[in-house]
C-alpha cells in the first residue's frame, strides 16, 4: 500500500479474525501508531495478526482530546490507523469527531471497507434491503427509547438498530409497541454461537439467549407507497408531538407520499388547535 496516508480508518474483524481483509492487514503493518478504542482488545488483536506497533486511546470519553493528539502526531511525520473495538470506526463507535477535524485541518485520510454487522444481519433477515435505515443504539431511558422509536415510523424501510444483552429485552418489548411483528434478532455476527431470531411476541422475547451483541431489525415498509389522506392527520400529530416544525412536518408528509394540500392542511389543523 504504497503512499499511505497520514490517516487510515480500519475495520477490524466482529468474530471471526478471518474476516480482516488485505488492506486492513497492510495498513496496520506499514503504520507507525495505532490509536484504538480499546487499547487491550487492541493489543490482543495485533498479537494475533504478528504486528507490534505502539497504540494509543481513542475511545468515546477522550475524543476530542486524543483528536489533537492525532494531529500532532500527524505534525510529526508519523502515520496512524484508527480502529475501533470490532467492526468499523465512526458506526455507532467513535470516530466522528477525528472525520470532522481532519476534514477541517485538511488532513489526508482513507477509510478502509471492511466488517459492519448489520450489513449481513439484513441480509439475514429476509427483508426487502433494496433500501434501508441505520439507527444504531437506542436512548438508555425507557421514555427516550419510546419516544425515539415512535419517531422513526415515518421511515417507510427497513429500520436496523444495535444492542446490547443487557438492554436487549426492554429494546425489544419498545419496539413490538411500535413496530409491526415479527422483529428480527441476531446476535453475536460471525462468532462461533451466531445466531438469529423472529420475535413475534414477548413470550418469544423470554426465550432469547442475552448473551452477546445483537443487531435488531424492523420491516416497516409499507406495501402501499402511496399514503392513505384519512392517516394524514394522526401521522402530523406525531411528527409536531416529535419536535418537528411545521415546514418540515409538510415536507416529510409530502415524502411519505400525501398530497400537499392535504400535508398541510393536517398540519395547520393542529397548530391551530
Amino acid at each position: 500500500m504504497s503512499g499511505l496516508p497520514p490517516v487510515t480508518f480500519v475495520p477490524t474483524p466482529i468474530g471471526n479474525l478471518g474476516d480482516i481483509t488485505l488492506r486492513s492487514l497492510e495498513a496496520l503493518k506499514e503504520c507507525d501508531v495505532v490509536f484504538a478504542e480499546d487499547t487491550r482488545t487492541a493489543k490482543s488483536l495485533l498479537n494475533a495478526l504478528d504486528i507490534k506497533k505502539p497504540v494509543e486511546s481513542y475511545h468515546k470519553d477522550n475524543e476530542t482530546q486524543a483528536s489533537a493528539k492525532v494531529l500532532n502526531t500527524v505534525s510529526g511525520g508519523k502515520t496512524i490507523c484508527v480502529i475501533s473495538e470490532a467492526g468499523t470506526p465512526c458506526i455507532s463507535d467513535p470516530g466522528n469527531t477525528l472525520t470532522s477535524v481532519l476534514v477541517r485541518e485538511n488532513v489526508k485520510f482513507q477509510a478502509l471497507p471492511g466488517a459492519t454487522a448489520f450489513v449481513p444481519a439484513l441480509m439475514m433477515s429476509g427483508f426487502d434491503i433494496s433500501d434501508f435505515y441505520f439507527h444504531g443504539f437506542l436512548p438508555h431511558k425507557p421514555s427516550e427509547r419510546l419516544k425515539t422509536a415512535e419517531t422513526l415510523t415515518i421511515y417507510n424501510t427497513v429500520i436496523a438498530f444495535y444492542e446490547s444483552p443487557h438492554r436487549i429485552e426492554d429494546t425489544l418489548k419498545t419496539l413490538l409497541q411500535v413496530f409491526p411483528a415479527p422483529i428480527f434478532c441476531a446476535r453475536e455476527i460471525s462468532k462461533l454461537y451466531e445466531s438469529s431470531y423472529f420475535i413475534n411476541s414477548e413470550a418469544d422475547i423470554e426465550q432469547l439467549m442475552k448473551k452477546g451483541e445483537f443487531v435488531v431489525a424492523v420491516n416497516n415498509r409499507r406495501k402501499d407507497t402511496q399514503a392513505e389522506p384519512s392517516d394524514c392527520g394522526e401521522t402530523a400529530k406525531k411528527l409536531i408531538k416529535a419536535g418537528y416544525s411545521s415546514k418540515d412536518t409538510v415536507n416529510i408528509l409530502k415524502a411519505l407520499g400525501y398530497k400537499r394540500n392535504d400535508a398541510y392542511s393536517a398540519v395547520q389543523e393542529i397548530v391551530e388547535s
